[in-house]
């Protein structure tokens, strides 16, 4: 039987978006349950896929990772190939955040964090434009980030 989220895994789910820390007993009292049913509903959503991991947000100015690029890449041929070993070679790089396939004027965007617009001058004069397949970059230095990671609404 196909599992059926009802209100309370939907709160559930919209609580640990804001706030990945609470404890199983304050979540518990928010969404107005035991603790032993909210940690079972919390395992379920998890083993079903509905969360799918937690992490700190780290504030990236603070590790020395304040500006944020946005990259659009066109590669030299739209082949199942070309995009594999992009994508191959993407995945092994630490400062890319981001890599989405995208449908228009790019064939991906990418969005990289770096320490200062040094740093990613560096990073694209010695790794970006040796990426396989590459045949256009384009990067958009980000002034001011309005939101970022938002909470999924549903």
């Amino acid at each position: 039987m196909a599992f059926q989220m009802d209100r309370i895994d939907r709160r559930i789910l919209k609580l640990l978006q804001k706030d990945g820390r609470l404890t199983n007993a304050d979540l518990a009292q928010k969404v107005s349950i035991s603790p032993a049913t909210c940690h079972r509903r919390t395992q379920r959503l998890i083993e079903e896929g509905f969360i799918t991991g937690f992490r700190a947000m780290v504030h990236p100015p603070a590790v020395a990772r304040g500006a944020l690029v946005m990259v659009g890449v066109v590669l030299d041929r739209s082949t199942p190939e070309s995009f594999a070993a992009f994508e191959a070679a993407i995945r092994k790089l630490s400062f890319v955040l981001d890599c989405h396939l995208v449908a228009g004027d790019f064939d991906y965007f990418l969005k990289i964090r770096v320490q200062d617009m040094a740093d990613f001058n560096k990073l694209h004069g010695e790794q970006l434009i040796a990426f396989p397949g590459v045949r256009q970059i384009r990067s958009f230095f980000v002034m001011k980030e309005v939101t970022d990671n938002a909470p999924l609404d549903f």
